[in-house]
C-alpha cells in the first residue's frame, strides 16, 4: 500500500479549491500544501515544473482550470495551456516523483445530445473550446499516466465560496421582481464541498492506495435531475425569495459557446469502487443556502 501525506492541491481559489481548504481541518494526517498564482503560474510548464522540483508530493489534486465558458472561445490559447499543458505537465511530474493524480474534468466533454445519462465509457464530443481544452488535458492524463491517477468528471458546480449560479440567483432574487432562466439544459447541480468530501473519502479506501491502480475516469454529481429552470426555482423557494422564474429556451439566450442540452452523469462506477452515497441535489442545495443565509449579515 502507498502512504499518502504530502499532498499538493492546484486551484485554491476556486470552489473546490476553498472546500477543501475547509474540510483539511478534518484530517490532521495530511499534510496539504494549497498553491495558488502565488506559488507557480499554471499557464506556465516551466513555473509548474520549477516549484515541483522544490516540493515533492505524494498526491497531487488538480482542481485548477480556465473555467469562463464564453470568454475561451476568443481566448483560446490560455484556455489550452491551464486546461491541458498544465495537466500534461503535472502529469509528468507526478510520474517523475511516483505520486497519485487526481484530476477534475466537466461535462462538457460531451456535447449533449444524447438522452441517457451519461457513462464515462460514452463517446465525447465537446462542442466547445472550454470542453475541447478539458479533453485534451483528460487525454493527455491518460496518455502520461495509464496508471495511478484518477479524472473525475463533474457538473454545475456551486458552493458559499467564489461565484456559481446559486449565489447570482440570490442576489439577483433580492434586485428583481422577476427574471427568465433557461428549462431546455437539463443535469444535476454538485455541491463542492461535497465533492471534496468524496474525494477525501477516495482517498482513505484501499482501492485508491494500491500501487499500481489503473488510471479511470469517473463521473460524480449530485442525485437527481433538473433544468437550469428548476434550479433557480428552487433556490428562490428554499431561501425564501419572492422572485418570479419564467423559463425561456436556450434560442433566446445566446452564448458565445454552445452548452450540452443534456448533460446528466451516471454516477454508478464511482458509487461501487469506492463505496461512495451520493446525495440528492435538494438537501445539499438546501445546505449550502443555510450556510450563504448565516454568513449574510
Amino acid at each position: 500500500m502507498l502512504k499518502i501525506k504530502k499532498i499538493l492541491l492546484t486551484g485554491t481559489t476556486g470552489q473546490l479549491g476553498q472546500s477543501f481548504q475547509q474540510l483539511a481541518r478534518q484530517y490532521p494526517q495530511y499534510a496539504f500544501t494549497f498553491a495558488d498564482r502565488n506559488d507557480f503560474d499554471l499557464s506556465q510548464t516551466a513555473s509548474i515544473e520549477a516549484y515541483c522540483q522544490q516540493h515533492p508530493f505524494d498526491l497531487i489534486i488538480n482542481c485548477a482550470a480556465y473555467t469562463a465558458v464564453d470568454q475561451a472561445e476568443s481566448d483560446a490559447e490560455l484556455a489550452d495551456a491551464i486546461n491541458h499543458l498544465a495537466v500534461q505537465k503535472l502529469a509528468e511530474i507526478a510520474v517523475q516523483q511516483q505520486a497519485k493524480f487526481i484530476h477534475i474534468s466537466t461535462d462538457y466533454v460531451f456535447n449533449g445530445e444524447q438522452h441517457r445519462p451519461y457513462v464515462e465509457t460514452d463517446k465525447v464530443a465537446p462542442s466547445s473550446v472550454y470542453g475541447a481544452t478539458k479533453l485534451a488535458g483528460e487525454q493527455a492524463l491518460l496518455k502520461a499516466m495509464p496508471l495511478n491517477a484518477s479524472i473525475i468528471r463533474t457538473s454545475w458546480v456551486y458552493s458559499p465560496f467564489a461565484n456559481n449560479f446559486v449565489k447570482t440567483m440570490l442576489k439577483l432574487g433580492e434586485q428583481r421582481d422577476s427574471l427568465t432562466v433557461i428549462f431546455d439544459q437539463v443535469g444535476t447541480p454538485t455541491y463542492a464541498p461535497d465533492l471534496a468530501e468524496a474525494i477525501m473519502h477516495m482517498i482513505a479506501t484501499d482501492t485508491f492506495k494500491q500501487p499500481n491502480m489503473p488510471t479511470e475516469v469517473y463521473h460524480y454529481s449530485h442525485e437527481g435531475v433538473c433544468s437550469w429552470y428548476d434550479f433557480a426555482k428552487t433556490i428562490f423557494e428554499l431561501s425564501g425569495t419572492q422572485c418570479a422564474v419564467s423559463p425561456i429556451e436556450t434560442k433566446d439566450y445566446p452564448t458565445p459557446a454552445k452548452r450540452p442540452a443534456y448533460s446528466l452523469l451516471n454516477k454508478a462506477k464511482i458509487k461501487q469502487q469506492f463505496g461512495l452515497t451520493i446525495p440528492y441535489w435538494k438537501d445539499s442545495l438546501r445546505r449550502c443556502i443555510s450556510v450563504l443565509q448565516e454568513k449574510t449579515p
